[in-house]
């Protein structure tokens, strides 16, 4: 059995199983039972997660950024929580699980797939490392922006007055921008693009 191939197969597994999760989730609590798919909101993210460490286990640098995207989003959104900047006034709701300081776990996690499954995609579509980054903070900010309207129904998180406020979207690309600078400057290169990528390595 060729060793490398074995290995390929077992990342293609992980993503395969990560693009189910996140479908499967979409179209649940679009058209079917939404309540019960939402409930299953933090063992998708926890998962996804979980998956993006293991395909990347074996190169140190990615696994650093992966967890430095964690800890940033984790304490931009401390303080966005609790003194209001950044983001805007808002709060968690319960639905993302245990949380610290107010923060979901679960949301840094959601900053550290974003990022890289983002940054991967604009990797693909650009040469340019300046096309490359404004591609990644693009995907980031218009994900945000999808699920924002519907945040509050699913009990994920809700700003004051009801609706994100233009300094939400700004604050995302205040972090976003800088994460995506450090995957393609330093090139950091996530298994989650290796299909794109038959040299990596």
């Amino acid at each position: 059995m060729n060793l490398k191939k074995h290995k390929i197969s077992s990342n293609l597994i992980c993503i395969l199983i990560i693009w189910v999760f996140h479908l499967s989730g979409i179209i649940g609590i679009l058209y079917g039972d939404s309540e019960r798919f939402i409930s299953l909101t933090p063992l998708n993210l926890s998962v996804s997660f979980f998956l993006l460490v293991y395909i990347n286990k074996s190169h140190f640098k990615t696994i650093v950024f992966i967890f430095s995207c964690f800890f940033t989003g984790m304490i931009c959104e401390i303080l966005g929580v609790n003194l209001g900047i950044i983001f805007g006034d808002y709060e968690y709701g319960g639905a993302l699980g245990y949380k610290v300081f107010d923060v979901p776990l679960l949301i840094g996690a959601n900053w550290a797939i974003l990022t890289v499954s983002c940054s991967a995609l604009s990797a693909t579509l650009f040469d340019s490392v300046i096309n490359k980054i404004i591609m990644g903070v693009f995907l980031m900010v218009m994900l945000d922006s999808v699920i924002e309207p519907i945040a509050p129904i699913l009990d994920f998180w809700e700003f004051d007055g009801g609706k994100a406020p233009l300094k939400n979207y700004l604050g995302w690309v205040l972090v976003a921008f800088p994460l995506n600078c450090m995957y393609h400057i330093f090139k950091y290169k996530s298994k989650w693009d290796f299909y794109t990528s038959p040299n990596y390595s």
